[in-house]
């Protein structure tokens, strides 16, 4: 048998969590100084109504389309290529609407953090 030595192989956030453990110490997150907590809680602020306001519109989207059905029958009477206009509408506008507010939403995001 060959005297070979055996290896042990981890990921560094691994080697990271079982030094944590050896060391007996509870980990905190490091402390922001004055001045960048307050940015960081002026940028967090801006995120969430940002954000609420994407969420809303997400929301008028999915909750929107069923209302309209509700309210303008005449949406399955309308054929486009032998499909009614109500399953077209059901298929082509979400996903691609989702997108275009994913985007939008990331645009906004990035526009806070830089300034």
């Amino acid at each position: 048998m060959s005297a070979r030595r055996r290896v042990t192989v981890m990921s560094p956030q691994t080697r990271v969590a079982h030094a944590r453990r050896v060391v007996r110490r509870r980990w905190r997150a490091p402390r922001l100084d004055l001045a960048e907590a307050g940015r960081a809680r002026r940028l967090y602020q801006a995120q969430r109504r940002r954000g609420a306001v994407t969420l809303s519109a997400l929301f008028a989207l999915l909750f929107g389309l069923p209302v309209l059905f509700a309210l303008v029958p005449a949406l399955d009477e309308v054929r486009l290529l032998g499909v009614p206009l109500s399953w077209l509408l059901l298929v082509v506008v979400p996903f691609p609407a989702m997108a275009a507010l994913a985007w939008w939403q990331l645009r906004r995001a990035e526009r806070a953090e830089g300034g």
